[in-house]
Formats: structure tokens, sequence, C-alpha cells
């Protein structure tokens, strides 16, 4: 889990960050972990694995794992999974493999994923892991968003809205809350919360060699 720190000129060693982001659907998540990721070349996506069906323009292995119930299934028994939630009659999980493997690499670990997942994968890893939350500048804005992808029924949106209520109402767990009433803005610091987060003297790994070469 160490890695050098790409802005840090001294190159000390330190402790990976799981970084994670949540939001209801339809407030600008996922298009702000993708400006990170364009970004940031320390920075990988972690991928679900998931038994919905696979979308028109999605890939297998890059938008997600698609995996039947019983594949699933035999993955969550087998301990493959780093957190793994039910969402919409659907489930959604993280391998736990290609995460240690980013991490062994020296990179830093971004993943896209609801409350409980959040509070699953800090139960598994505490300090490594920073959780930003966003939020709609209103429910009325958020509800506009979801019926201008034109993807979803109205019952569909109906059951977005009601699950966005109860998503927000865990908005308390996390360590950042952010409102994306300005994409641009919002993905401003979202970034500029990673990069403190890696600074971190508790990440810092390799700076007690230095501080004692300070002091010798």
């Amino acid at each position: 889990m160490a890695d050098k720190n790409p802005s840090d000129p001294h190159g000390f060693k330190r402790r990976g960050v799981l970084f994670v982001l949540s939001s209801p659907s339809g407030a600008g998540k996922s298009t702000i972990a993708r400006k990170l990721l364009a970004s940031d070349d320390g920075l990988s996506m972690s991928v679900s694995a998931t038994t919905r069906p696979i979308r028109p323009g999605e890939q297998d292995g890059v938008d997600y794992h698609f995996v039947d119930l019983e594949k699933f299934r035999e993955m969550a028994t087998n301990h493959e999974f780093l957190e793994w939630a039910h969402v919409f009659d659907n489930r959604y999980g993280t391998p736990r493999a290609p995460v240690e493997e980013m991490l062994s690499a020296g990179r830093d670990v971004l993943f896209d994923i609801d409350w409980q997942g959040a509070q699953q994968l800090y139960q598994l890893a505490g300090g490594d892991v920073v959780r930003v939350f966003i939020l709609p500048p209103s429910m009325v804005e958020l509800e506009r968003r979801l019926r201008g992808r034109g993807t979803d029924s109205d019952e569909v949106i109906d059951r977005r809205m009601a699950r966005a209520a109860g998503e927000i109402a865990h908005w308390d767990s996390y360590d950042y809350v952010l409102v994306n009433d300005d994409a641009e803005q919002c993905f401003e610091k979202v970034r500029t919360i990673l990069q403190a987060e890696r600074l971190k003297r508790s990440r810092q790994t390799g700076l007690i060699g230095f501080i004692r070469k300070l002091q010798s």
C-alpha cells in the first residue's frame, strides 16, 4: 500500500488512498469521476461486478464486470468482494484482487459506490478510506437531471428519487460533503480533497526516516 507521492519532490513513501465518491443517481458523481481519472495519472478506477444487464454502449470489464447471480453469489461466498450491496433489484460488488493489485503497484483507487459500500469499505480499511458525498442543489433539480437523460421510465425515476432521499439521509457518515451546483467547481473541490489527503502526515510513511536524518 505504499507509493511515492507524485506531488512531493522528496519522493516520500506513503500509504495508498481508497477514494470513495457517492451520490444519488443524477447528482453528477460519474462525470466528476471521469474528469478526476483523466486529470490524475496516479489514480485508477475500481471496476465493480454487477448482476444487472449490460446497457448499450457499455463494455464488460470497463464499465462493470457483468456476471450472473450464481457467479456473484459464488464470489461473495469466497470473500472475493471488499464490499457488496443490493441496488434496484441487482447486486453490485467491488472485487478484492484488482484493488489489491493497484495498491501494490503504487496507485490510489477511486470507488463509485453507494453509502452501504462506503461503510463496508471503511470498516475493512479504516484510515486508508476517504469518503466524499456529492449532493444535488435541490431535489427538483435532481429530478430534472434524471428526466433529462431520457433513458428511464417514470416508474424508474420515481424509484430513483425515493432512493435518493434515503441515500442523502446518510450524509453524515462521510468525511466530506459537497453540493454540485456547478460541475467544474465541484470537480476542483474533489481534486483538492484528494491532493490534501495524499499529503496527510499519517499517510507519509517515508517521512519518519527523513525526520531522523534531520535530527541526527
